[in-house]
């Protein structure tokens, strides 16, 4: 007689068009064997806190890729203290993920993440539901109308044909002090509105020029020299150099930072990209 409750938000994604009628099936597939099923519809941004703090033991939520690699899955759901979404880390998942993640030859990889899916079989912390697609429509007024296998939209090189720019999507950003937002709805907004080093070229997933021309990397993969483009400037007129960027990171990686503050303040992307915060308590 146990009522299990299952949480969603009911917001289109690419991975998830309709996830109100996906919720219902999946209740009356459990009644079917006698499990009792309250469905639990939450506000979009209470639910990304929720599901992240590790709050919602059974709940829909899905993933798209923001850059093509099985680190952004594997480390970022499974291997990141940060992200609380499946509850307590697995050691024995979190080990060949984080060896994966330093090495380079893919076929090395491969046997590490084979290892990792054997456990995701055996733990269960997820079930795959379906795997979507996307799109993406402009008006036909608009010139240079792009979009990229990433979601990335590149405005900065489209022409709506007049001074005003509408823009919708699926729901309200959370925030847009980018660093401590995970939720596609805030970041779609915030590549509008900052700059990164490097850029994926437009429509493709191959990495390009940003505020950086150029970069250099060490033969084992643990340093990167940046070369910053010249002339680029903040909108109050400064110069942007070597130091903004250095105050970029430690914003993030820095816990005692004044501007470690963001709207959640767990920085989940950092973590997941780069461990331990400094001077965490």
């Amino acid at each position: 007689n146990q009522e299990v409750k299952l949480s969603f938000r009911n917001v289109v994604r690419g991975y998830l068009p309709t996830p109100d009628k996906v919720a219902q099936e999946i209740q009356a597939q459990l009644a079917e064997i006698g499990v009792k099923v309250k469905l639990n519809q939450m506000e979009s941004a209470a639910f990304i806190d929720s599901t992240a703090a590790g709050n919602e033991a059974f709940y829909l939520l899905g993933w798209g890729a923001d850059y093509p690699d099985a680190t952004n899955f594997y480390d970022y759901h499974f291997a990141n203290e940060n992200n609380k979404q499946f509850g307590t880390l697995f050691p024995d998942i979190v080990e060949p993920i984080r060896k994966a993640a330093q090495i380079a030859d893919p076929a090395e990889r491969q046997k590490l993440y084979d290892e990792v899916n054997a456990k995701l079989k055996e733990h269960v912390p997820m079930i795959p539901v379906a795997h979507g697609s996307s799109a993406v429509a402009f008006t036909a007024s608009v010139k240079n109308a792009m979009t990229g296998p990433l979601s990335n939209e590149p405005f900065f090189i489209m022409d709506p044909g007049k001074d005003t720019l509408v823009w919708m999507q699926n729901g309200e950003p959370a925030a847009i002090y980018c660093p401590d937002e995970t939720d596609g709805e805030a970041l779609r907004a915030c590549q509008q509105i900052f700059e990164t080093l490097l850029l994926f070229k437009p429509g493709t997933a191959e990495v390009g020029p940003g505020l950086a021309e150029s970069y250099t990397v060490n033969s084992d993969a643990t340093e990167y020299v940046f070369t910053l483009r010249k002339g680029v400037k903040f909108h109050n007129g400064a110069d942007l150099d070597a130091n903004d960027v250095v105050a970029s990171f430690k914003a993030q990686w820095d816990a005692k930072d004044p501007n470690h503050k963001g709207r959640t303040g767990t920085f989940e992307y950092f973590g997941a990209f780069f461990g331990a915060f400094l001077n965490a308590e």
